[in-house]
């Protein structure tokens, strides 16, 4: 989900990560439009509509209840790491 920005309040799933930038590709959130050029793959060139990358700041994982949450990480008993939501308690599901 989408705190700030122009884009607020929208959700989505995480396309791509940049993880050098600090953003993230949001399936749907922060769409641009792109002008392209004429080429030998796309005779015509054109107009099209795609999304940016988001900063990751602005970003907040959803849980199983739907509710953005902040995370925290436990180790269970085999010694696996988990993310767990603090709202609810419970495990956050990839």
């Amino acid at each position: 989900m989408v705190i700030a920005g122009t884009s607020k309040g929208q959700q989505g799933r995480v396309v791509r990560m940049i993880p050098k930038q600090h953003r993230a590709v949001v399936e749907g959130v922060n769409m641009i439009t792109k002008h392209l050029k004429p080429s030998a793959s796309n005779p015509q060139g054109g107009i099209e509509k795609m999304e940016a990358p988001i900063h990751i700041s602005n970003l907040m994982v959803m849980d199983a209840t739907g509710t953005p949450t902040r995370t925290r990480r436990e180790v269970d008993e085999k010694g696996q790491t988990m993310r767990i939501s603090v709202k609810s308690g419970k495990p956050i599901v990839k």
